[in-house]
């Protein structure tokens, strides 16, 4: 008899719970299987852990930007902090070598102006860089410090708040300059004045060296896109003119302020004058329509090639298959796009300074008259629609109105290709 018991009491066991739900007369029951059960804690615990997770990801992003913040805190503590201890020092080495208090004072109080200056050139040279770095990408990362620096007097300075002017530790020893050797005897202080303001002096040269440099880059660029373009005679008021200045001679005394923003401004008009260049540049016609593809016949006199006689070729044709991309050449207006008789589909674009585009027997044509396009835009389909003995782009150039040779303006292209 008690094994029958025990074989109720562990059958029982196995089975499934079942819930009973009774209201009035009715009763219903509900059977809650092992995999219900398991799949109920399932997405409960994948619930809880979402929850978990949400809530660990917007506290550990307020971390984050409390942390940013706190960061930038310590940043101007560190500053302050600096200075302070700079103050300090020199006031315990002040008393220390009796030297005069007002002279102490004036000289910190001037390599802090000096530090703020340079801090504001910084804060000035940011945007012209910036400026710069779009307009020389490659000489940028070439030459960082520019032509004609030591890249010994590159690698930092003694003496200079890194908060200010950057990391400053250097493997060489900072000789003071010449005219003030080392004696035994020589007053600390002055010693670490002299080291920090030929510091600060070395930084300025610095700065100003590599605006020269940068000037230099950007005229020589412009010169050259602006000679390039010369050859073929394309020139502009805005680049050919600078405007005029004058005014009463008013000589202000030399200053390395006056020198810095001096830099600033050859540097700044440098870099219209360079802007002005790619701007001509991108609005006359010297890519290619179809890149990499050859010339199949060129500009001028040749034998026709339905007729067999001798006519004249008013532009460029260019091996390419049916359904290859072809190019906006150059920045301009869309004019014409239709079918025109012998040239089949084509396109018309108009850029400003008397010059024009044309590509013509296109398969298919991807513009609308009035539309705007850049340089090395998709405009069409290489095909062979109107005059055509199979698939090519036929490519003029026409300046105020008549046909000349796209050749020299691909030759310009493939020269100034690098400065642009």
């Amino acid at each position: 008899m008690k094994k029958l018991q025990n074989q109720r009491i562990f059958n029982g066991a196995n089975e499934p719970h079942t819930i009973i739900v009774a209201r009035g007369d009715t009763i219903r029951h509900f059977t809650l299987k092992p995999w219900m059960t398991i799949a109920v804690g399932t997405l409960a615990i994948g619930l809880a852990a979402c929850y978990l997770l949400a809530t660990s990801y917007l506290v550990f992003r307020d971390d984050l930007i409390h942390g940013s913040v706190a960061r930038q805190a310590r940043l101007q503590q560190a500053y302050e902090d600096r200075i302070a201890a700079l103050r300090t020092q020199l006031d315990r080495v002040t008393s220390r070598q009796m030297l005069d208090q007002k002279l102490m004072e004036g000289k910190i109080s001037e390599l802090i102006d000096r530090q703020k200056i340079l801090s504001e050139q910084n804060n000035r040279l940011a945007p012209v860089l910036q400026r710069a770095s779009e307009s020389l990408p490659l000489q940028l990362r070439a030459d960082n410090t520019g032509p004609g620096i030591d890249s010994e007097e590159s690698d930092g300075y003694y003496g200079i708040d890194p908060i200010i002017t950057g990391p400053t530790t250097t493997s060489r020893k900072i000789v003071p300059p010449q005219g003030k050797p080392s004696k035994l005897g020589v007053d600390k202080a002055e010693l670490l004045f002299d080291r920090v303001d030929y510091s600060l002096g070395k930084l300025e040269t610095l700065q100003a060296k590599r605006l020269q440099a940068l000037s230099i880059k950007a005229y020589e660029r412009a010169n050259s896109i602006k000679g390039a373009l010369a050859n073929a005679g394309i020139t502009s008021p805005a680049l050919g003119e600078r405007a005029g200045t004058g005014g009463p001679l008013i000589l202000a005394n030399a200053s390395q302020a006056t020198d810095f923003e001096s830099n600033i401004s050859d540097l700044d008009a440098a870099l219209v004058e360079l802007e002005q260049a790619k701007t001509l540049a991108n609005s006359t016609p010297i890519a290619h329509p179809v890149p990499g593809m050859p010339v199949s016949s060129s500009f001028g006199i040749r034998r026709d090639p339905l007729l067999g006689l001798l006519a004249f070729h008013s532009g460029m044709d260019f091996r390419a298959a049916s359904g290859s991309s072809v190019y906006a050449t150059a920045k301009g207006t869309v004019t014409a796009a239709d079918y025109n008789g012998s040239y089949g589909n084509m396109i018309d674009l108009d850029h400003d300074n008397g010059l024009s585009t044309r590509y013509g027997h296109l398969s298919q044509i991807l513009v609308a008259p009035g539309q705007q396009v850049n340089i090395g835009d998709v405009i069409g389909k290489a095909g062979s629609t109107g005059r055509s003995t199979g698939p090519h782009l036929h490519y003029e150039v026409r300046k105020s109105g008549n046909a000349v040779n796209p050749a020299s303006f691909l030759s310009i292209g493939r020269q100034i290709a690098a400065e642009l």
